[in-house]
């Protein structure tokens, strides 16, 4: 049985994941934008990016900064120190574009489905959004 403890303790954990992919997923839309800025030189493409990555600043105001940063813990993740052997390896920046296009896509799914545990209903919709445009602008390079 779910005690209020328990729901407290488990809702800063919620909050620590979402922290962490929002995180995440800023970083490789960063990543995604600056191939399309300085590498194939498209401005369009670059500021829907730029706009993306804004929007991330409303998910986090409406989830609540302070919460989110308190539920912060680098210290005690087993991965904050360690990379897979694929990660290190990036033969060009088509490598490096492809690399983070997965990782927003699944960054923008965890959010989408941890944001229902906690009745965020209109933010499952909006990580869902960026997604399926990550989808879509990955399909055209291809």
């Amino acid at each position: 049985m779910a005690t209020k403890k328990n729901y407290i303790y488990l809702e800063n954990q919620i909050y620590r994941i979402l922290d962490a992919n929002l995180n995440r997923l800023r970083e490789a839309l960063r990543i995604i934008e600056e191939h399309y800025r300085f590498i194939i030189s498209n401005k369009n493409i670059a500021s829907s990016l730029k706009t993306l990555r804004h929007s991330l600043e409303n998910i986090e105001k409406k989830l609540g900064q302070k919460k989110l940063l308190n539920a912060r813990d680098v210290k005690s993740d087993p991965f904050s120190q360690s990379n897979k052997k694929n990660e290190l390896n990036r033969e060009n920046s088509l490598d490096v574009l492809t690399a983070n296009f997965k990782r927003a896509q699944e960054s923008a799914r965890v959010i989408e489905e941890y944001v229902k545990v906690l009745k965020k209903f209109g933010l499952s919709l909006a990580a869902k959004r960026i997604r399926f445009s990550l989808y879509s602008l990955e399909k055209e390079l291809s």
